[in-house]
């Protein structure tokens, strides 16, 4: 593990070994394995904020998700969601310069707009876990109606990430499925359908 290595590497430059009255030159002083390992870490931060973008732009899209575009009523009048996935999909780009974790408020954004989507798709209700997410997000923004100032939207949102409270709701979940089944809390798919087990073969009887 690199940096449980370098936590316990001796990294000073230079080394002074007094009581032998050597002095040795090391290379090491400026962390450069822990600095790799740090840069991939960031590349992975920017891939998850990809991803979160895309799953936005899946949402806003009515042609892929079969809501209103932007995910707003009166889309002539309202721009819904639009100058937030631009936001978003800004940041993915910063991102892929710098890889700076600059992408939570691309998540915050996509907390935002998966509750949009889901006020479009009432009264159906997800799972449990998820509906328990919705009434905290719910809890510091409400619905979007008609277009307003976003920023402190996806402030709010970006404390609830901050603070943990977004993982506190769902930790016990997690848990939960993690030592037993907890069923599904929304209506079964009118398309969905269980494969029956294969019959056993029959056995041959042989008749004396």
């Amino acid at each position: 593990d690199i940096i449980n290595v370098e936590i316990n590497s001796a990294t000073d430059n230079p080394m002074v070994f007094a009581e032998r009255g050597e002095t040795i030159s090391g290379g090491n002083f400026h962390g450069e394995y822990p600095a790799k390992a740090l840069d991939f870490l960031a590349i992975a931060v920017h891939e998850l904020a990809s991803i979160s973008e895309r799953r936005i732009e899946r949402l806003c899209n009515p042609s892929l998700s079969e809501l209103p575009a932007f995910l707003v009523n009166e889309g002539g009048l309202n721009s819904g969601f639009m100058i937030a996935h631009c936001t978003a999909a800004a940041l993915v780009s910063e991102n892929k310069v710098l890889c700076h974790p600059s992408s939570v408020d691309s998540l915050s954004t996509k907390l935002l707009v998966a509750c949009q989507g889901i006020e479009f798709l009432r009264p159906l209700r997800t799972t449990t876990p998820l509906e328990k997410v919705y009434d905290l997000v719910r809890s510091v923004v409400k619905p979007w109606i008609k277009d307003r100032f976003m920023s402190p939207d996806i402030e709010a949102v970006h404390r609830l990430i901050i603070d943990q409270k977004v993982w506190n709701v769902a930790k016990p979940y997690i848990d939960k499925y993690q030592t037993e089944y907890i069923p599904e809390s929304r209506p079964n798919s009118p398309t969905a359908f269980a494969l029956d087990p294969p019959a056993s073969p029959r056995k041959r009887v042989r008749h004396e």
